[in-house]
């Protein structure tokens, strides 16, 4: 008999809720069916709403007098941080590419320079030279000058020397025509 008449809690407890869901439902059911309940409802919900604005605005105000964040400046809060990483974000990537830029240039820069130094070490060479060349033009002038001078000589020489040989020709022909004079003795 023992066994029958055992209590299990959670069975009674079961059967009870579902008696009570019955009721619940039954009464959400007469309710919703009834306009006056209705209107009430809809006029409490506006009133509970108007109340709560009410109070939002008050608890703003509050906070704004004692110097308090409302959820609104947090959120505001929140959003700025986010745009703020965001934009930090984009000027760490743009700083990185300015200073891959400026690597580059300054790589360009030390090669130009590079250049440069040897455009200079080339220019001063020809500087050297030009000043060699300058000074073996004005030696290759006055050697010319004096070459001109030996040429002029030389056509001197050349004008003498055939003015020697008209002469000694002459002397050649007038030994030629004068009568040899031999030591005979005429009327002996």
């Amino acid at each position: 008999m023992s066994d029958n008449n055992s209590f299990e809690p959670y069975e009674t407890l079961h059967k009870f809720s579902l008696l009570w869901e019955k009721q619940i439902n039954d009464f959400i059911n007469l309710l919703k069916n009834n306009k006056e309940f209705i209107k009430m409802s809809h006029n409490g919900t506006n009133l509970h709403s108007s109340y709560l604005e009410s109070l939002k605005k008050n608890q703003e105000a509050l906070a704004s007098v004692l110097n308090l964040p409302t959820k609104n400046d947090v959120t505001n809060v929140a959003n700025l941080t986010l745009q703020a990483e965001t934009k930090m974000k984009a000027l760490e990537e743009q700083i990185c590419e300015l200073q891959e830029s400026v690597n580059s240039q300054n790589k360009e820069i030390e090669t130009v320079v590079e250049v440069s130094k040897e455009i200079i070490k080339l220019t001063k060479q020809l500087k050297t030279e030009l000043v060699k060349t300058k000074k073996e033009i004005v030696e290759t002038k006055s050697l010319h000058a004096e070459l001109q001078e030996l040429k002029f000589e030389l056509l001197k020489l050349n004008d003498f020397k055939q003015e020697f040989q008209t002469l000694k020709e002459l002397i050649n022909d007038k030994k030629a025509e004068e009568p040899v004079l031999t030591n005979t003795v005429s009327g002996e």
